[in-house]
């Protein structure tokens, strides 16, 4: 049907003004659009490394199935009641550039860490859903519904912090569903208008968060290693400043951004003076920190719009990082979550902070006292170069950058043997994380620590000796032995790479033969990688009988503990009946098994399985 386009003088003036018109459509043209987006979500289905996933299938399909309920019933109310539905198209700057700053950031992160990349298609399930429920949303209050970009900058922000894992993947739809409702329905009036409070990105992520705590189903995410691998990306830093600076000269938010930096770096600085160690123990400003001091806490519509007032803003959005590290860490929380918490707070508190930048007795400190001579433009400028020389200078300072002496485990084992405070315990943490990522040698320095009395714990030093002597690391195995026979373990030197172990016969050494046991008690204890030199070992015949159908299972058993390569040995020893009987349908069960924990190879090899088996038939 045709589209009747109605306009008012004053319509008329903005559209001249650079503002797009709003065109009032027929009830079956309006429908269309939401429809639009929720019939590709639903083909989002048709995905194979969608459909290989059960919960993850249902929860895009549940999805769509709840937006068809919503348009069904706007369709019935909307006629009932005889209503025109319009449409404004309207693509802010804000929106757009910020998106492509997010979306820089997303690509870059991804290319040195692949989920990222295999997580394309449910980030295009995310827009989909996010289009479709915010336009039935502002129909089912207006008649006017506002199309233009804003919804990418908030499902990549969304996605920048936290991801739920394939199981309950339903509760991302439902965050994204809290952010635009909480927009949407969440109002109050700023500078004679009706305007949102709460950062539509930062508040379900604020409310996810503090729900994960109090339930601790933090497992249920991506979010620590998310934290962790934002760091991969070679000068990250430098890279985050850069496509900061658009935004900052356009949009005048330089001066949060600044404030959160230097205020975070002073405390750690202080820190460090008082202790000698570093407060957030791998950099002054963690990676994920510094992420969400440019592209977090910086919307302008959800911010204070006195000069003095964002500076304020961004202070204590970097003294809220600290505080909620430190309270974090002391109740045993993952210490990721410092940096979503705040927001929603310092949103709320825009016009009590407004008010006192504005106070007599500060405001002989406000900035634009300085520049009023000059224009918006200009003036920002003028805070960019501010901020560039405080960067430049923080990354000779090595306060900010890849070569931070905290990344350095050296440091923290000398800091640990100086007796310094939480050193100790922050070396423990550098390791642990190692010695999961399957180091050798990181196991092992854990069970020196341990062994010497730094960190108290429930744990068997033996044990990660015995980790460290599975994963290849031959002091490791050194240990094992000197530790049974009542003896001091010693260190290795850090710089050493994980190598195969020499097992030789002698006194305190470990022989060939005893390795497998070792591989079957670490395996016993939970370790995946030690079933899976089990799982090699039987299937090679290596310090015992060749046993493909015991590789086998030792192999399931890994798998079914969260190894994707495993699965993927597990996947190919019955595709190619490597001492089992050959099973397609076995095989490409632990495929889609190793491909849903991250391991982009196996998702290759068992969609190619797939073609294969198609042309077959």
């Amino acid at each position: 049907m045709p589209v009747a386009v109605t306009e008012r003088p004053a319509r008329q003036r903005r559209q001249q003004l650079g503002v797009p018109r709003t065109a009032s459509l027929a009830l079956p043209v309006a429908i269309a659009l939401p429809l639009a987006f929720t019939v590709a979500l639903a083909l989002v289905t048709a995905l194979p490394t969608v459909q290989q996933h059960t919960t993850l299938l249902w929860s895009v399909a549940g999805a769509a199935g709840i937006l068809l309920l919503g348009i069904a019933a706007l369709a019935v109310s909307a006629t009932r009641l005889g209503r025109t539905l319009s449409i404004e198209i309207s693509l802010r700057k804000q929106h757009y550039l910020q998106a492509c700053a997010q979306l820089s950031v997303l690509l870059y992160w991804g290319w040195y860490w692949r989920p990222v990349y295999d997580a394309a298609p449910l980030l295009v399930a995310q827009l989909l859903f996010a289009y479709a429920f915010d336009i039935l949303l502002g129909w089912a209050r207006r008649d006017t519904y506002t199309l233009g970009f804003a919804p990418f900058p908030v499902i990549f922000s969304i996605n920048l912090f936290l991801w739920f894992k394939p199981d309950w993947f339903y509760l991302q739809f439902l965050m994204i569903a809290v952010g635009f409702a909480a927009k949407e329905l969440i109002r109050w009036n700023k500078d004679g208008r009706r305007a949102h409070i709460f950062n539509p990105s930062s508040f379900p992520l604020a409310v996810f968060s503090i729900a994960l705590i109090l339930t601790g189903n933090t497992s249920m995410t991506w979010g620590v290693e998310i934290a962790r691998t934002q760091f991969n990306p070679p000068n990250i830093y430098l890279m985050l400043f850069l496509i900061g600076l658009p935004g900052q000269y356009l949009f005048g938010v330089t001066t949060m951004t600044m404030s959160a930096v230097v205020t975070t770096y002073l405390c750690g600085l202080l820190y460090f003076v008082a202790t000698g160690t570093y407060f957030f123990i791998d950099s002054y400003i963690p990676i994920a920190v510094f992420l969400g001091m440019h592209l977090l806490v910086t919307d302008p519509s959800t911010s204070p719009k006195t000069e003095l007032g964002r500076i304020i803003f961004g202070s204590l959005y970097g003294l809220g990082n600290v505080v909620l590290y430190e309270l974090l860490r002391r109740i045993g929380v993952p210490a990721f979550y410092d940096k979503l918490l705040p927001v929603p707070l310092l949103n709320l508190s825009i016009g009590v902070i407004d008010r006192v930048a504005q106070s007599p007795a500060l405001k002989m400190f406000d900035p634009a006292r300085l520049g009023r001579s000059l224009g918006p433009q200009p003036r920002n400028l003028a805070w960019i170069t501010i901020w560039a020389s405080i960067f430049v200078a923080m990354s000779a300072a090595q306060a900010v950058g890849d070569t931070h002496p905290g990344h350095r485990v050296p440091f923290w084992q000398q800091a640990c043997r100086d007796n310094k405070r939480n050193a100790c315990e922050n070396l423990k943490l550098f390791v642990s994380t190692y010695c999961a990522d399957g180091s050798g040698w990181a196991c092992n320095e854990l069970g020196v620590l341990r062994s010497d009395g730094h960190v108290h714990d429930s744990q068997d030093p033996h044990d990660d000796f015995v980790k460290a002597c599975t994963l290849g690391f031959s002091v490791g195995c050194q240990n094992v032995a000197i530790v049974t026979a009542g003896g001091n373990p010693r260190r290795a030197d850090p710089q050493l790479q994980d190598y195969p172990v020499v097992l030789r016969s002698g006194k305190g050494a470990i022989e060939e033969r005893t390795s497998v046991q070792l591989f079957g008690k670490a395996c016993g204890q939970g370790w995946l990688n030690a079933c899976e030199r089990l799982a090699f070992a039987y299937l090679r015949g290596e310090g015992a009988p060749r046993d493909a159908e015991r590789a086998a299972a030792e192999f399931d058993k890994a798998c079914a503990a969260g190894s994707p390569t495993a699965c993927s040995d597990a996947g190919f020893m019955y595709h190619s009946a490597d001492g089992v009987p050959q099973d397609e349908q076995k095989a490409l069960a632990y495929l889609t098994k190793a491909c849903d924990l991250g391991s982009a190879a196996a998702c290759k090899w068992r969609d190619n399985q797939s073609v294969r088996a198609n042309q077959r038939r």
